[in-house]
């Protein structure tokens, strides 16, 4: 590349890269032609590609995945830049002014008034608040992201209630109530198949109480301090490698999965689990 910058170690080197890329002349088609919209996926990807490098204790690929990562953070300030909205500066400058503003017991009058990060976290959403107040907006879920996953935005209205003293004392308060909501689920489901002319309405009841379930377990691993999204993740990797367990045991066994039976697969899978753990 005969204009990359000296100091390829340098932001500047991949903010040139970009304005390069996107350059009408001799740039890239298919970077000049994309938007907001169409880079947001690929910025969602990178994240998570960061985070499945970090759960699976992938370090040696983890300085990739970031690379990557930030190359989304600069494409999207490139455009910004290019409409005359803010550029990579101001993106900067924006996220140190926050972290000081956000972090009084380091960088102001307040040191030492956090004791623990569970102080922090609780400080970080009251000083969020302070800020929504102070530009007009009074909600108090207001700016929870309809973008997250569903279970991490589940925990993230949770966390954002809690402020306010919306919420259960402990995790065995959430506990009960998923015992409440599996409840409604059976009543709900038993409600179906009384009445299977009234399949529509029933989906429908069916699919709310699942989400109220969703929702609650959700919000039980919150209690637990646990990332729900992590949890299912965990519980995704163990059910394909469990499951490729019991493949491997088919195709050893002819490849025909009719062969086996309901009980001969759960035989199996139970192989699987012990063989597993």
């Amino acid at each position: 590349m005969t204009d990359q910058p000296h100091d390829a170690r340098s932001i500047d080197a991949l903010l040139r890269i970009m304005a390069k890329l996107r350059s009408p002349a001799g740039g890239c088609p298919w970077d000049r032609e994309q938007t907001f919209a169409t880079i947001a996926p690929y910025t969602l990807e990178e994240a998570y590609e960061v985070a499945d490098a970090i759960e699976r204790g992938a370090l040696d690929k983890l300085e990739g995945e970031l690379g990557d990562l930030l190359f989304q953070v600069v494409f999207h300030a490139r455009m910004a830049e290019e409409a005359k909205l803010f550029d990579f500066g101001d993106v900067v400058a924006g996220i140190c002014d926050k972290l000081v503003r956000r972090h009084p017991h380091v960088f102001g009058d307040q040191q030492g008034r956090v004791a623990s990060a569970d102080d922090q976290t609780r400080r970080w959403e009251e000083i969020k608040r302070e800020e929504r107040d102070a530009g007009g907006e009074t909600r108090v879920l207001a700016d929870v992201p309809v973008g997250l996953p569903g279970l991490a935005r589940a925990a993230k209205l949770g966390l954002r209630a809690a402020t306010v003293g919306f919420d259960w004392p402990d995790a065995a308060g959430v506990r009960a109530k998923v015992t409440e909501e599996l409840a409604e689920l059976d009543a709900a489901l038993a409600a179906g198949a009384a009445a299977p002319s009234a399949a529509p309405a029933t989906r429908d009841a069916v699919a709310a109480e699942v989400g109220d379930l969703l929702f609650t377990i959700a919000n039980l691993c919150r209690h637990l301090d646990l990332d729900p999204e992590a949890c299912v993740r965990g519980a995704s990797a163990r059910f394909e490698k469990r499951f490729d367990h019991v493949e491997a045991r088919v195709r050893a066994a002819g490849g025909d999965w009719s062969a086996h039976n309901p009980d001969a697969l759960e035989r199996l899978w139970q192989e699987a689990k012990n063989a597993t753990r």
